[in-house]
C-alpha cells in the first residue's frame, strides 16, 4: 500500500517538475528572448510599388512638350514606426515635430500598414543626408518616382496637368490607385489618362534590422516589372503654339489654327 502511495507522489511529482520546465521555457521565449524576437522580426519582406513614367507628349514634329523628372519621396508604413529619434528625422527633412506627428496621423489615417508618402521630392542633399541614416528611423523608406515637367511652358491649358489622387479618384477606379498616386486632372492629361500612366509594378524587397534594403525577396521570382506609359504625338505645332501665346501676351482675345486638309489643331491660344 506504501508502495503505491510513493509511486503516485513520484509520479505527480515528475508532472510537477516537467511543467515547471515547460513553464520555465515559455517564460524565457515571451521574456527573456524577446529581443531576440524582436531583431528577427526586423527582418522583414515589404511589398513596394515601382511606378512607372508617364508616356512623353510630343508636338506633331516630335518636339517634347511634356516629360519626366525623376525625384525621391519619403515613404512610412506607421504601424512599423517604433522609437524613433523624431527630432534628428525632423532635422533632416526640415519639419517640426508638430508637422511630423501631423503627417504621421495622416498617414495612419490613409494606411496603417502600406507605405504612404511622408514627404515628397527630396532634395538631393536631403536624400544623401536621409540615406545614411535611414537605418535610424524603422518604418520608413525611400522611394523613386517620376514627375512631370513642361521644358517650354506652353499650351498649358491643352496639356493639363497631373495631381494627386483623392478619395473620389481612388473609389472609382475600383482600387487600381492608391493613396500619393498622381492621375491626368485636365487636358490631354486627363483625357489620355488610361495610355499615358502605364501600369505599376511589384517589388518584394527584404529589409535587415538596419532598416536598410537587401535586395529582392526569392532574386525577384514574385515581383512585377513596371510598364511605361505609352507616349503620344499630337496635332500641336509648337512653333505657332508658342508663336500664338506670344501674340496674346497681355491681350485678350484667341488663336486658332487649323490645318485645311485634315481639320487638326496646330495651335489653340
Amino acid at each position: 500500500m506504501n508502495n503505491l502511495f510513493d509511486r503516485k507522489y513520484i509520479v505527480q511529482g515528475l508532472i510537477i517538475v516537467v511543467a515547471l520546465i515547460l513553464l520555465g521555457k515559455l517564460f524565457y521565449i515571451q521574456v527573456a528572448s524577446d529581443k531576440y524576437f524582436l531583431s528577427a522580426n526586423s527582418n522583414v519582406m515589404r511589398k513596394l510599388y515601382t511606378y512607372p513614367a508617364r508616356g512623353v507628349i510630343f508636338d506633331r514634329n516630335n518636339n517634347i512638350l511634356v516629360q519626366n523628372e525623376p525625384v525621391y519621396d519619403l515613404m512610412v508604413i506607421p504601424n512599423q514606426v517604433k522609437n524613433i529619434d523624431t527630432l534628428t528625422l525632423c532635422g533632416i527633412i526640415g519639419i517640426s515635430k508638430q508637422d511630423f506627428i501631423k503627417q504621421l496621423h495622416n498617414a495612419r489615417v490613409q494606411s496603417n500598414f502600406r507605405p504612404t508618402p511622408f514627404q515628397r521630392q527630396l532634395s538631393v542633399r536631403t536624400y544623401a543626408a536621409l540615406m545614411e541614416r535611414l537605418f535610424l528611423f524603422p518604418g520608413f523608406m525611400v522611394q523613386p518616382r517620376s514627375i512631370r515637367v513642361y521644358p517650354d511652358s506652353i499650351a498649358a491649358h491643352l496639356l493639363g496637368y497631373v495631381k494627386q489622387v483623392d478619395t473620389t479618384d481612388i473609389r472609382r477606379s475600383a482600387g487600381y490607385y492608391l493613396p500619393g498616386d498622381e492621375i491626368g486632372k485636365t487636358g490631354i492629361e486627363r483625357s489620355y489618362e488610361n495610355y499615358l500612366r502605364g501600369t505599376r509594378g511589384v517589388v518584394n524587397m527584404l529589409y535587415d534590422v538596419h532598416n536598410m534594403p537587401q535586395g529582392s525577396y526569392q532574386n525577384g521570382s514574385n515581383d512585377t516589372l513596371a510598364i511605361n506609359g505609352e507616349s503620344l504625338i499630337s496635332s500641336i505645332d509648337m512653333r505657332i503654339q508658342k508663336m500664338g501665346e506670344e501674340l496674346l501676351q497681355n491681350k485678350v482675345g484667341s488663336i486658332v489654327a487649323i490645318e485645311p486638309s485634315t481639320g487638326e489643331v496646330l495651335a489653340f491660344v
